[in-house]
């Protein structure tokens, strides 16, 4: 593949680090809730907050809980920090969309607060009837770039975003910052970070 290939990036874990903002937030979510916070970080990266409360807590309004996380996520940005080579993978020659589980105001908080500028191309939380690992995000991302999906790779660094991208039939590069390269099964390569995203594409 070539430095023109259309690039997917998720966003927390592949271009911002924000493992600090969501041990916080869904610690403090799991202590309210009476359940366990080593139990259901795991879980929740890479999936939407609103199919992850539905999941974790079926008793509680999903959509009203998941409106208010998201809204206090989005002011707290103490310890985030810019994965190394996301700004050279944002400003790359080739085409490039961000891909988040995260709603729009989030993503554009998250990035901004580590000196990134979001791109034009942006699938949201709310552009989406389901998110990762279904399909959707990552097909609305190719789309968005009216990139064929076959041709587009995707980068990520959870479970449910690499089945996403397999199952929107991209190949899918991890970058092993939330999980364990043992975890990311289904990436055709597993990076550290994104300084080699460039070189790890010229050889797929």
């Amino acid at each position: 593949m070539s430095a023109q290939t259309p690039l997917l990036l998720d966003l927390d874990g592949v271009l911002v680090d924000s493992r600090a903002v969501v041990a916080r937030h869904w610690g403090a979510f799991a202590a309210r809730h009476g359940l366990r916070a080593e139990a259901i970080i795991p879980r929740v990266h890479g999936r939407r907050t609103l199919e992850s409360i539905a999941e974790l807590a079926p008793w509680l309004d999903a959509e009203a809980e998941a409106d208010a996380f998201d809204a206090a996520e989005a002011v707290d940005v103490e310890g985030l920090r810019a994965v190394p080579g996301a700004a050279e993978a944002l400003g790359r020659a080739g085409p490039v969309a961000v891909v988040t589980s995260g709603p729009r105001a989030l993503a554009t908080a998250r990035l901004r607060a580590v000196g990134l500028e979001p791109p034009a191309a942006m699938i949201c939380a709310e552009d989406v009837g389901r998110g990762k690992p279904d399909p959707e995000p990552y097909l609305r991302g190719a789309a968005a770039l009216g990139a064929d999906p076959g041709g587009c790779v995707v980068v990520e660094d959870a479970p449910a975003g690499i089945a996403a991208g397999v199952a929107a039939g991209m190949r899918v590069i991890a970058i092993s910052t939330t999980h364990a390269a043992a975890d990311l099964d289904g990436a055709v390569r597993v990076l550290d970070d994104l300084v080699s995203i460039e070189r790890a594409l010229a050889t797929l």
